[in-house]
């Protein structure tokens, strides 16, 4: 399995579990300011020390590594920003790996057959046993080390109902849901078949409408009744929206001419802005709430981590010019 192919792996792996905090400071890369004038393959940079954590060294090579399989072909359009944040993801990572091995702690074989059965079930290879080679494997099983490790310090966190309550009351206007409403269309190919279809509907309750988009409209939402759903402004093409929020419940728009073709829409029913309740609102306060305190202690730890052992790194050694995070 290719390093490109552990990246998909990489992506199942950070969705499962408590989530690593590592690279919520990863911008996307912007390919229009790629990394020009330098490269992370460069033979004459790849044994230069950029890392060391106690007696440990970690090379450019081991960065490279590190980069190709989290980001695979997209670390060409990488930004010197983008691979300064990945660079500070790679010392945290492999300073959490020191603190898991310092512990003594180790991931058994029952949770690495069972990582490895899970990843091909989410794969969908068809094989209980994901074929990597060894490299692949100790970097997946470091990764996933990590995890186990920072799940010990996070799983005793809690959210307690007081916490939600006051989250809530301070954010009370994030929760406030704007005017919404629920569209129906007939997608016609031609203008003239457009205005034939209005006529015959212009007349037509909800059900005259639904089922003349049945056997008539070319979208896809026809076997449907045309319903297409429920929207707020900003979720529908502007051409559209404009003309859908102008209706009132149960009203016909005229023919209105795209580049999907030529509509008519209604409007079955216009929802007021509506504020959401707390109790509406709980379960996703609680995961907000639980994620800031897991980056919270996870952060803190680190620093804790950073003054208490021995490890220093050499950006000089780095491949690009390393920009430090402006405090």
């Amino acid at each position: 399995m290719k390093l490109l192919t552990i990246r998909n792996i990489l992506l199942f792996l950070f969705m499962m579990g408590v989530p690593l905090f590592l690279y919520t400071s990863c911008e996307i890369p912007d390919s229009s300011e790629g990394n020009a004038g330098f490269s992370l393959t460069d033979a004459r940079n790849r044994k230069s020390t950029i890392l060391k954590i106690a007696d440990t060294l970690y090379s450019n090579s081991d960065f490279e590594k590190y980069v190709q399989a989290t980001l695979g072909e997209d670390q060409e359009a990488l930004t010197v920003v983008s691979l300064s944040r990945l660079f500070d993801s790679f010392v945290d990572e492999k300073i959490l790996l020191y603190a898991a091995r310092a512990q003594d702690m180790a991931l058994t074989e029952d949770e690495k057959e069972d990582y490895l059965a899970k990843l091909s079930d989410e794969l969908n290879t068809g094989d209980r046993d994901v074929s990597l080679d060894e490299g692949e494997r100790d970097f997946l099983f470091e990764r996933l080390l990590i995890e186990k490790y920072t799940y010990a310090l996070v799983r005793n966190l809690e959210v307690q109902e007081e916490e939600i309550k006051d989250y809530y009351e301070l954010h009370r206007r994030d929760f406030l849901r704007p005017e919404r409403v629920k569209v129906s269309q007939i997608l016609l190919e031609t203008e003239n078949k457009a205005v034939e279809v209005l006529e015959r509907v212009r007349n037509a309750d909800e059900e005259g409408f639904k089922k003349m988009a049945r056997e008539e409209s070319v979208g896809l939402e026809a076997l449907k009744g045309g319903e297409m759903g429920v929207f707020e402004m900003g979720q529908l093409p502007f051409e559209m929206e404009k003309v859908i929020f102008s209706l009132q419940e149960g009203e016909l728009s005229s023919v209105i001419k795209t580049s999907y073709g030529y509509h008519i829409f209604r409007v079955d029913k216009r929802f007021d802005p509506k504020l959401i309740s707390e109790e509406e609102a709980s379960s996703s306060i609680r995961e907000i709430i639980l994620n800031r305190k897991i980056e919270e202690r996870i952060s803190r730890h680190l620093e804790d981590l950073k003054l208490s052992i021995v490890w220093s790194f050499y950006p000089l050694n780095l491949p690009f010019p390393y920009q430090r995070i402006d405090i």
